[in-house]
């Protein structure tokens, strides 16, 4: 139980050090983020689209 006392407080001792982004910027990464999710998604969903295609040609369904 020692310990765990111990590592809770080094853990809030370190919160001081931590340097929170502004919400602005943290704003702009969250969009940067959705917006690559979403491009990937129209790739995967494309390629998935051109091999469903290419496939069901090749079985003749």
């Amino acid at each position: 139980m020692n310990a765990l006392t111990s590592y809770i407080k080094h853990v809030r001792a370190e919160f001081v050090h931590i340097v929170w982004p502004s919400r602005h910027k943290a704003i702009a990464h969250t969009l940067v983020v959705v917006a690559i999710a979403a491009i990937i998604t129209v790739l995967v969903g494309s390629v998935d689209a051109v091999l469903r295609a290419i496939i069901g040609y090749m079985i003749g369904a």
